[in-house]
């Protein structure tokens, strides 16, 4: 009931980045597609990730907000690479790992990046409704521009270390997986929160700081898909590993 009180058009300006995202991202599955309602009930996860974050960053930012001036580098650092970024990374892989990690379709490296994705874009699509309706058409541009992809670039950076987590634990390679399985969380946390501490600096100078770092995100996580659908592999359970 709740779309039918608001306006059609800025729900359509605030939803079809993502989809538009997720289509490519689903085509550049070449090797075999996913089941769609597998790939559904990730965007389900992705939009029930944002719940969660919300509210451990809203008691994250009031107890930073006792110890530290929220002007102060510290509470920023904090802020953004602490809390935010912990938050909504960590939500996403936990839902991400708990509906794919011991799926019978999760059968190619490159489905991590498809799941991932997913996950990705339905945190950010459901996120995007709700900056779009707060504030207006001109907030569903820059976003589009900007943070729907900035997602989606997350998602791309889990699930290539996810994707190769999953081939080397099939590969009984426990300890590299797990490292992989490290690595999927942790690099996705330290580019989100470069992502926001930049985006939200209140220097004018970081601004082409900004423009420069999203134009480089963009451009390796293009890099990585491309590849990564290029030379995907099967990755069989109990197999052999397939270097």
């Amino acid at each position: 009931m709740f779309f039918f009180y608001t306006n059609p058009i800025l729900i359509a300006a605030a939803v079809i980045p993502a989809i538009f995202l997720l289509v490519q991202v689903y085509r550049a599955d070449r090797l075999e597609r996913e089941p769609p309602m597998l790939l559904l009930s990730l965007v389900l996860y992705g939009i029930i990730a944002t719940g969660f974050a919300m509210i451990t960053e809203r008691i994250g930012s009031t107890l930073l907000g006792i110890l530290f001036d929220p002007n102060s580098l510290a509470y920023r650092l904090l802020m953004y690479f602490g809390v935010v970024a912990v938050s909504e990374e960590g939500f996403k892989y936990l839902l991400l790992k708990n509906r794919t990690w011991r799926s019978p379709a999760f059968n190619c490296q490159f489905d991590g990046v498809v799941y991932a994705v997913f996950v990705s874009l339905g945190f950010a699509l459901w996120e995007n409704i709700g900056y779009v309706l707060r504030y207006g058409f001109g907030t569903a541009v820059v976003r589009a521009l900007t943070a729907v992809p900035g997602h989606a670039c997350f998602g791309v950076f889990m699930g290539a270390w996810y994707g190769l987590a999953r081939r080397l634990a099939n590969a009984g390679r426990s300890g590299s997986s797990k490292f992989c399985r490290f690595l999927s969380f942790a690099i996705p946390v330290f580019m989100h929160g470069c992502y926001d501490f930049i985006a939200t600096s209140p220097s004018m100078h970081y601004g082409w700081a900004f423009v420069a770092f999203v134009a480089v995100m963009f451009l390796i996580a293009f890099i990585v898909i491309r590849r990564m659908s290029k030379n995907d592999l099967y990755i069989s359970y109990g197999g052999p590993f397939y270097g």
